[in-house]
């Protein structure tokens, strides 16, 4: 998708999709910190004056982000800016606009911007978009199936040897994971999962699978490469009356799994 340019400076990519959700279940997803744990990463809503004031999330051990809310009109938008990792770059901006449908759906828009003189920092509007289509894809699935139900997220990284492309083709058939809407059912020694598989991209490499055993929940397997070596691992998102610790085991299982699978890189 290309990048709209306007003459105030400001340079934006965005993307539209609909949900089959209500405007407060899409509220509740995107603008409250349970519902955001819920499909992108664990995250907590701050406020300041009785009024929210910030969102916080943690992608992992140093990688905390906090976004400043610039606008908060439920349930039709949500608005957030923040610092760029990189230094000297301008902020990021996101906005979130939901409008109601007909039938119990909506049309999600979300317009992420920044403002800068030239193209130099296209870059990071360009790996922003690309990034956010799984987790998107998370979002439609939790807001069908488990829209407004207590979550968990249980998640692991681990570098192994490989391009993306090459891991990804051995992670998906060693799997077993071939084609959208098929049912599925871990083999290979896999700790057991079973459900369907809802989701599949080859580039990001992106497979989603709503489970039905051991309970409902939704596993998201990725590879990606960020400049060192190749990731590889999972989201277990678990929903309902589960036991916090049903989610620590079997993500437990399936780190042991994937590291006997895909061992590390060798150390120089």
């Amino acid at each position: 998708m290309s990048i709209k340019i306007e003459d105030s400076g400001r340079r934006s990519v965005e993307v539209e999709f609909d949900v089959e959700a209500t405007p407060d279940q899409v509220w509740q997803a995107l603008a409250t910190g349970e519902g955001v744990s819920s499909w992108l990463m664990p995250a907590t809503l701050e406020t300041r004056d009785g009024k929210p004031s910030a969102l916080k999330m943690s992608f992992g051990p140093g990688m905390e982000t906090s976004s400043r809310i610039t606008a908060y009109e439920a349930p039709r938008l949500f608005a957030l800016e923040a610092d760029s990792m990189m230094p000297g770059s301008p902020p990021i901006a996101a906005e979130w606009h939901i409008e109601a449908r007909g039938g119990g759906t909506c049309k999600v828009r979300l317009v992420q911007s920044l403002f800068a003189s030239t193209d130099e920092w296209d870059g990071q509007l360009e790996v922003l978009e690309g990034g956010w289509s799984g987790f998107l894809a998370t979002l439609k699935l939790y807001l069908k199936h488990f829209a407004g139900m207590r979550s968990t997220l249980n998640k692991f990284m681990v570098p192994t040897n490989g391009t993306e492309a090459e891991v990804w083709a051995k992670l998906t058939s060693t799997l077993g994971l071939d084609r959208t809407g098929q049912r599925w059912s871990s083999n290979h020694g896999a700790p057991a999962l079973t459900g369907v598989l809802e989701y599949l991209s080859n580039e990001p490499f992106d497979a989603l699978v709503r489970l039905e055993s051991p309970g409902p929940g939704i596993a998201a397997f990725g590879t990606v490469n960020m400049g060192g070596p190749t990731m590889v691992g999972m989201n277990l998102y678990t929903y309902g009356d589960q036991p916090a610790a049903t989610g620590e085991r079997e993500i437990a299982k399936w780190q042991a799994w994937m590291q006997e699978h895909f061992p590390a890189p060798a150390e120089a």
